[in-house]
């Protein structure tokens, strides 16, 4: 996350981050820890295709506003706009796949991460009234470049070593902790977190017994 980004997170009432679903409907937070990372929430390549919300225009307008960028852009959207940012996704997926595997970075993915965050982003600005908001007239193209930005930032900066996949065997939610003491398993406390926490005290229980 930039300076700016950080500044308008700080700002919000609300927790930084999103409301995910459990395969039971159960709502719990989950909070990847950059906007780059939050764009994989919406489906990926191969097997995370079942998993796809970003069908059209309107999907990508949600998950901005669902998003960690202050103030929430309203960007107008066209359709092959929607099919960049899920290639964008998709490329992205592949290298931190990679990445927290210790593999090299797959350089045609490399590629359309780096092309994407070449084009212009989304600019912030000062409102008549000392707030902020967004200049011009936001697009789907300048929203995906500012995803790229941010995981160019991610992907080169302090914290790349702590890009981690969550530790529950069936999930898959990938996170980067930023944490002082940088000790983070779990996508959330909340989910796996809890999960892994009724499991053992079943399994102490079922040693006692």
């Amino acid at each position: 996350m930039n300076s700016a980004e950080r500044a308008g997170a700080a700002a919000r009432a609300e927790p930084v981050g999103l409301t995910l679903r459990s395969t039971t409907g159960v709502a719990y937070r989950f909070d990847p820890g950059a906007l780059s990372l939050e764009l994989l929430t919406t489906g990926g390549p191969g097997p995370y295709q079942r998993y796809e919300v970003l069908h059209g225009p309107a999907d990508v307008v949600a998950w901005a506003e669902r998003s960690r960028l202050t103030p929430t852009p309203e960007p107008a959207v066209s359709a092959v706009e929607v099919a960049a940012l899920r290639m964008l996704r998709d490329a992205l997926f592949h290298v931190v796949i990679a990445h927290t595997r210790g593999e090299p970075h797959p350089p045609g993915d490399l590629a359309v991460i780096n092309e994407t965050a070449a084009r212009p982003a989304l600019a912030p600005a000062i409102a008549p009234d000392g707030s902020r908001r967004w200049a011009g007239a936001p697009s789907g193209t300048a929203l995906a470049a500012t995803v790229a930005r941010d995981a160019v930032e991610l992907l080169t900066g302090p914290h790349a070593h702590r890009i981690r996949t969550c530790a529950a065997e069936d999930c898959h939610l990938i996170y980067v902790d930023t944490s002082r003491p940088g000790r983070r398993r779990w996508c959330s406390m909340e989910h796996c977190g809890n999960r892994h926490k009724v499991r053992a005290l079943r399994a102490r229980h079922s040693e006692e017994g």
